[in-house]
């Protein structure tokens, strides 16, 4: 692990940062690349939009340093007092929780709210959705036996537990809210964060007022926020250089960063990142001849991603040729490993007349079908073209359908599509767990394939229960191997590439490889 973290510092270089004593005051404006958050519920949604509209309301128990945000094991507390160490051989952590930590109306938080919250998140009530439950299958209990104390009991030791609970969707809610309605905080909006809510306005803006109760002391500095809401890349770019928002916290393409570095100058900073997401075809296995594993490796088969990945480089937040697992990970596919399987095959022309065969041979070779993407510019547009263009070359008809990322989740969650371009895009690099997005539909929420395959499920727990590390890597070759090729069951595309570019006069705020962490905006202030 620790070499691996090295190596992560090493490729995530953020710029060194002069010691400079924050300044009070401001509102920050930044601009979020959708619509509309389906829903402000961080348990139930998987997209930015929630994110980065909601997080600075909220606490969470562990999370990431936002001072090493690029780390994979530097945890620091939040609601906590300090780490704890395991015990019980690894069975049992227990934390203490802060004391005097208020609501937004004033209340006070205790361990009972954490271990709700937490208890809503691994054991959701049924007809509740937790996108996120079939992380925690190591977990076996969440307790509270005292108003300042947690206790999380495992059903088995893994490295895998505390970069899962550090996850920054695991917002902290109140519990009697919980016990109440468990889908209240869909639409409302209460927390104990750095910021109290102020207003939302659909598909417009969302914004927030500095909390003064805060329990970090001196946090946050700024008095507020206002996120805009703008699907359209040119709308955001043209803020930010007009100076009607400081910064797009996403990413955005080499184009964009280009465009406001000549007409701004030194008036603009960036920060990049390799991007733990990666872009994925998903194939509703419910929906004829889909059901056909034949058809599915053809999809894959038609794709040339070696050749394709430079040119997508130029244009979109798009870089590294990748199987399911984080590339800077010990775990990842070599290049070699890699071009054994559909999809990452050298020789283009040989790889697409195997897909023709597959075709003809399931009586699908004139196939015409629908491809669902969302209406976000990068990188699901781009994705979506190269893709169908791709396909054309072994006699497919496909159509793209752009819709709003509120129906795109809903047609996903519902089934009610035939293939999707959506992405795997997870927060701390913990691969063992970032994996179960492409675990069968049944077992992990955010799986919309809509298939079940023990098999692949018996892969996968080897793989978990494993302690030695060269084991875990052949192993994990294996699930990927059994995953895109033996079963075809999705396609994996291309890496993302985080671009951030912001007005120089935001301070205090450091990228990270996932676009979900370090959003409460806590620490970030304007020099100006």
């Amino acid at each position: 692990m620790r070499h691996f973290l090295v190596a992560l510092l090493l490729a995530f270089a953020v710029p060194a940062v002069a010691a400079e004593a924050p300044k009070r005051g401001g509102i920050l404006t930044y601009m979020i690349p959708a619509d509309a958050p389906p829903s402000f519920d961080g348990h139930r949604e998987v997209t930015f939009a929630t994110v980065h509209s909601v997080a600075p309301f909220y606490s969470v128990l562990i999370r990431i340093n936002p001072e090493n945000p690029a780390s994979t094991d530097d945890f620091v507390c939040d609601l906590c007092t300090e780490m704890p160490k395991a015990a019980d051989n690894g069975l049992t952590y227990t934390f203490k929780i802060r004391t005097g930590v208020k609501w937004h109306d004033g209340t006070t938080l205790t361990a009972a709210d954490v271990a709700a919250s937490w208890n809503s998140i691994v054991f959701p009530a049924a007809g509740v959705l937790s996108a996120r439950a079939s992380i925690y299958t190591m977990v076996d209990s969440i307790t509270a036996p005292d108003a300042s104390t947690v206790v999380f009991k495992l059903k088995f030791p893994t490295g895998a537990f505390l970069p899962a609970l550090a996850d920054p969707y695991a917002f902290i809610y109140k519990a009697d809210i919980l016990a109440k309605d468990p889908h209240w905080y869909e639409k409302n909006i209460m927390g104990s964060g750095p910021f109290k809510f102020k207003a939302f306005e659909l598909g417009q803006s969302i914004s927030g007022d500095r909390n003064p109760d805060y329990y970090m002391p001196g946090l946050p500095y700024l008095d507020g926020f206002v996120g805009i809401y703008a699907p359209k890349e040119s709308t955001r770019i043209d803020a930010i250089r007009a100076d009607r928002a400081a910064i797009e916290f996403r990413g955005v393409p080499p184009s964009a960063l280009t465009q406001l570095q000549q007409s701004l100058g030194d008036k603009i900073e960036v920060q990049t990142s390799d991007w733990n997401c990666g872009d994925n075809i998903t194939i509703n296995h419910s929906k004829k001849p889909f059901d056909d594993v034949r058809v599915r490796r053809a999809l894959a088969l038609a794709i040339d991603q070696w050749h394709g990945a430079p040119g997508l480089a130029k244009v979109a937040t798009l870089r590294t040729v990748g199987g399911i697992v984080f590339p800077g990970s010990p775990l990842a596919a070599t290049r070699a490993e890699l071009e054994k399987i559909p999809g990452f095959w050298p020789d283009i022309e040989k790889s697409r007349a195997e897909a023709k065969r597959l075709l003809k041979e399931a009586g699908a070779e004139n196939l015409s079908f629908e491809l669902l993407s969302r209406n976000v510019d990068q990188p699901y547009k781009y994705i979506g073209a190269w893709a169908i263009d791709e396909w054309t070359k072994i006699g497919l008809h496909v159509t793209q359908k752009v819709v709003p990322t509120g129906p795109w989740f809903e047609a996903m969650r519902s089934g009610n599509f035939e293939v999707v371009s959506e992405s795997a895009c997870q927060s701390v690099v913990n691969p063992i767990l970032d994996v179960q997005k492409f675990l069968p539909s049944d077992v992990s929420p955010q799986n919309y394939n809509q298939y079940h395959d023990q098999t692949q499920v018996d892969l996968y727990n080897k793989m978990l229960h494993e302690p030695d590390p060269l084991k875990q890597r052949a192993e994990m070759r294996d699930f990927e191997t059994y995953t895109l090729d033996t079963q075809a069951h999705t396609l994996m595309i291309l890496w993302w590439y985080r671009i951030v570019p912001y007005r120089s006069y935001v301070k205090g705020w450091k990228i990270s490889p996932s676009h979900f962490i370090n959003q409460d905006l806590a620490t970030v202030w304007l020099d100006r």
